[in-house]
């Protein structure tokens, strides 16, 4: 029924899934301080990512590099005070961590034709060469500011502001009818 609805098929060249309720937490510190790095990696069970554009991956976290001092990490639903209070008791010095889990939202694309939607929406380069799995940028997805994450060859993780949602989502389906758009 969703389907007639937005006009689409359901043998879509586009999957689009909503990570709801997601932790997200912002945290800022001195990437050149060793001991900040240890506690990051003690608290998180990877090391921090500290190369522009990385991301880093654990049981616990997904870890992406926002800015040379700023970083974003993303947690199970629910389990985001747990790491917070992790984070406080392994490091030291300056640092910060904020919860920004009601702000923002993250929004997964994959499929056959997701590089076709891709280019219609961010001016960024989305050949491999240049955008590498793994590899995070902020940049404008749709009008809207994004943090777009590689996960694979033909899928992409991107983190909006709540607030852009319906529009990203509008936009996405839009963008999508002529290659089918399958929402799971």
């Amino acid at each position: 029924q969703l389907d007639q609805l937005i006009g689409q098929s359901s043998a879509g060249g586009i999957i689009l899934h909503e990570h709801k309720l997601l932790g997200h937490l912002n945290l800022r510190g001195n990437c050149a301080d060793a001991e900040f790095l240890a506690g990051v990696q003690e608290a998180l069970g990877v090391a921090l990512p500290i190369t522009p554009c990385s991301s880093a991956k654990s049981e616990l976290a997904q870890i992406m590099w926002l800015a040379p001092d700023e970083w974003l990490i993303i947690v199970a639903s629910g389990s985001e005070v747990d790491v917070e209070q992790k984070l406080r008791s392994y490091l030291t010095g300056h640092f910060a961590v904020s919860d920004v889990s009601g702000a923002q939202t993250l929004i997964e694309l994959s499929g056959e034709h997701v590089i076709d939607l891709m280019k219609k929406s961010t001016g960024y380069d989305l050949h491999l060469d240049s955008f590498p799995i793994g590899k995070v940028v902020g940049t404008t997805f749709a009008k809207t500011g994004a943090h777009i994450l590689r996960v694979s060859e033909d899928k992409f993780q991107l983190v909006v502001r709540r607030s852009f949602s319906d529009y990203v989502w509008l936009w996405i389906q839009q963008g999508s009818q002529e290659y089918g758009l399958t929402i799971v």
